[in-house]
């Protein structure tokens, strides 16, 4: 009896000895796991991060492209509007010239619209000439 009480005892402490070996080695193997998880979860952690830092430079960069062609649209519509001020302004010049040419001198005047009729003319048959060339 003595011995199987040594027995039982020398079992009860083998399978408690065991069982404490299978809870170690399943503790070990959740903690590489927790430190694997957790080491990707920094891993993406600092890609977010990265990610949002060029995020707000790409951000940053295209406003300030954005700024610097709406720079230069404003400045190009100013130009524009100021060619065609000035335009208008020859225009308005040209006719008052025209006009006073005509009632000083009506055949210089006259001469003028001749030669513009003989440019005119032969731009005309230049570009048919290059036309029929073409074909």
């Amino acid at each position: 009896m003595l011995y199987t009480i040594l027995y039982i005892l020398a079992a009860f402490i083998a399978g408690m000895g065991i069982a404490w070996f299978i809870g170690v080695r399943k503790l070990q193997k959740e903690r590489r796991a927790l430190k694997s998880a957790s080491g990707f979860l920094e891993s993406e952690r600092l890609m977010k991060e990265t990610l949002q830092k060029e995020l707000a430079a790409l951000h940053q960069h295209k406003m300030a492209a954005e700024l610097e062609l709406t720079n230069k649209l404003q400045a190009a519509e100013n130009i524009i509007r100021e060619m065609d001020s000035d335009i208008l302004l020859m225009q308005k010049n040209y006719e008052e010239t025209e006009a006073l040419l005509k009632v000083t001198q009506p055949e210089v005047h006259a001469l003028k619209l001749q030669l513009i009729e003989a440019q005119n003319s032969i731009a005309r048959l230049k570009a048919m000439l290059a036309d029929n060339e073409s074909k």
